[in-house]
């Protein structure tokens, strides 16, 4: 079917084409099926969207983004026609009903995937199927083997990559900034490529945004690291593994993040910048993603295993998840709360400990240290790690480099506690709940500091959190839930008495 080309006055992410009602029906689809545009020899597929009003009869309204895709303009004449579902649209449905995929039925289905072929509610069906029926390891290591295949890889000429990642969960997880300045500063190369915020306050590309550009080619990745010895890029800006930004995409109104996904996801990302050493940080508590220490260590022996088939030398470090790191959460706030730790070398125990640790593990990993933690130590106190912070900050075009120059938001409320006692627990979601609300990580300089954490003391007047916001609106939204659901818990320093009735004499 001949029709002319309309330029939609919006972008989406994936291939799409407007069609009328009466076209629609003339081509015999519906919304969700799929059509071929074709211009002179260039030709896309394109999921189909019955919108009345937004194109007339005899246009097929397409974005911008895709129109450069076949070198076509608006008013150009395409050909229309329509295409089946893609084969992989079966194998959804085989492992929908149980079955077990083969190498070939995964490789065709991340394929169609990363090119954008299988809808989001198709994907989503995948999704689902993966996390309510599971899929073995062998199934695992083709999805990975797979999305490694599918995308870019980036090649280094000298030295040893090494790379970390956090399974997340956890508010205030800034380990990163620290981690690879004290990496980069030993003389291997860290080229870490992290992701945004999904349901958390900040993802790590946000924080480090505050500082620097993350929005980097595999090129510029590649410079980059071999030049300073590591980088902190936004891995959806690159090509490596695409199909996982893809599952990343439904997982989020989803709200689930099915084992498969993750373990593909974390090692298809290592995989694909050529790292030869992996340590991972599996967060480990109430309010993470893994709740205790078994289910922990069963996700360590996963991700370890999946590693040796891949040939990737992987060590997993379960840590404490209870509470946030540190003690700010959001993108500026982590950002200086980060800087200033490498500044003054002193700071949360809880971010310094765990960032040195991993970095320990990673130096002896790569045979670079009998006594990781140790050196690790030393580059931090130095101020090594400080002085390669700022090289990475500069090369990618960065020009903040001191705390005191991170701009954090100007509307800003503190809850103070009512009453004495000890912080008997801290609630890691209502933390990034009221992060959220206050515009994290949308607002850079939203998000929230804790005063007091879980063992800590607390008199009656003691500021517990303080919110920050860029826009009073936004703060006023976060006071409110700060006040309905308590993001600390204080108790008294006796729990209970017994016998709990009391007599006050007599027989």
């Amino acid at each position: 079917m001949r029709m002319k080309i309309k330029a939609l006055p919006f972008e989406v992410r994936r291939h799409f084409v407007a069609l009328s009602e009466r076209d629609s029906k003339e081509l015999g689809v519906l919304s969700g099926d799929r059509v071929k545009i074709s211009v002179g020899k260039k030709s896309i597929v394109a999921e189909v969207g019955i919108i009345p009003g937004m194109v007339k009869d005899g246009e097929c309204g397409i974005s911008n983004l895709f129109l450069s895709e076949i070198d076509a303009k608006e008013g150009d004449g395409a050909e229309v026609v329509p295409v089946p579902k893609p084969k992989s649209f079966q194998h959804i449905r085989k492992k929908i009903l149980g079955g077990k995929l083969s190498k070939e039925e995964i490789y065709e289905l991340i394929n169609d995937i990363a090119s954008g072929s299988l809808n989001e509610v198709e994907v989503a069906a995948f999704v689902s199927a993966s996390y309510m029926l599971k899929m073995d390891l062998d199934e695992i290591e083709w999805m990975t083997k797979a999305m490694i295949d599918t995308g870019e890889r980036i090649t280094f000429e000298r030295g040893t990559v090494v790379d970390k990642h956090s399974i997340g969960g956890v508010p205030g997880n800034k380990i990163t900034l620290l981690i690879v300045p004290i990496i980069a500063a030993s003389g291997l190369l860290i080229p870490k490529t992290a992701s945004r915020a999904i349901t958390s306050a900040t993802g790590t590309a946000d924080t480090f945004e505050v500082l620097a550009n993350v929005n980097l080619s595999v090129d510029e990745i590649k410079e980059i690291t071999e030049r300073v010895g590591g980088v902190i890029a936004w891995g959806g800006a690159t090509q490596l593994a695409p199909a996982d930004d893809h599952i990343i995409r439904v997982e989020y109104p989803l709200s689930i993040d099915p084992k498969p996904q993750l373990l593909a996801s974390v090692m298809a990302k290592k995989g694909s910048v050529g790292a030869k050493h992996v340590v991972i940080d599996i967060p480990v508590g109430e309010g993470s993603k893994v709740p205790d220490v078994d289910i922990g260590r069963e996700l360590a022996n996963n991700f370890v295993e999946l590693g040796r088939r891949l040939g990737l030398n992987v060590f997993c470090a379960l840590s404490s998840g209870g509470q946030p790191v540190g003690r700010a959460i959001g993108p500026a706030l982590e950002a200086k709360e980060a800087l200033k730790t490498l500044e003054e070398r002193k700071g949360s125990s809880s971010l310094i400990e765990k960032s040195l640790g991993l970095a320990g593990i990673l130096l002896e990993m790569a045979g670079r240290s009998s006594n990781g933690y140790e050196d690790a130590k030393r580059i931090f106190t130095s101020g090594k790690a400080l002085e390669k912070m700022k090289e990475i900050i500069e090369a990618q075009g960065g020009e903040i480099f001191s705390s005191k120059d991170v701009l954090v938001g100007d509307k800003t409320y503190t809850l103070k506690s009512k009453k004495e006692g000890a912080v008997e627990a801290v609630f890691n979601k209502t933390l990034v709940k009221i992060a959220r609300a206050a515009g994290a990580p949308k607002d850079k300089g939203a998000g929230v500091y804790i005063h007091k954490k879980r063992g800590e003391v607390v008199k009656e007047g003691d500021a517990i959190i303080t919110i920050y916001a860029e826009k009073e609106w936004k703060l006023d939204n976060a006071i409110d839930i700060a006040l309905q659901e308590p993001a600390v818990e204080i108790t008294g320093m006796i729990l209970e008495k017994f016998p709990s009735v009391r007599y006050l004499g007599g027989e």
